[in-house]
């Protein structure tokens, strides 16, 4: 699976920003898809996934209520609505994809996208 990033930019806390992730390659339907961000640093952290096919999501407790994943299966993208930005959430945002099953352990994410970069500002 190929992954491609998109959408990150400069804001300010309080705003909103979604980014997005174009799929391609191969099919996917039964891949869970995610967003995982690294912070300069840091390690590489679990953000939100989807399960393709059902559409169950799963967050991370720092995100909860703020982010929202969806996908498009129109278009073989993924979604990460972010709203009310912290500084905290200053990062770079991977997506990925695990043709196995949900997980928050990056080892066993099989597909990286590039990373998009997403700074907001105090």
């Amino acid at each position: 699976v190929q992954l491609q990033a998109s959408g990150g930019g400069l804001v300010q806390a309080g705003d909103s920003l979604r980014l997005s992730c174009a799929a391609s390659g191969r099919t996917f339907s039964s891949y869970v898809m995610g967003w995982f961000r690294q912070a300069p640093g840091k390690e590489r952290e679990f953000v939100a996934a989807i399960i393709w096919s059902t559409g169950r999501t799963y967050y991370a407790d720092s995100v909860k209520g703020r982010f929202t994943i969806s996908r498009d299966k129109a278009k073989d993208t993924v979604h990460l609505q972010m709203n009310s930005l912290k500084p905290e959430d200053t990062a770079v945002y991977y997506c990925a994809a695990n043709a196995n099953y949900f997980s928050t352990d990056v080892q066993t994410w099989d597909s990286w996208g590039q990373g998009t970069l997403v700074t907001v500002s105090s």
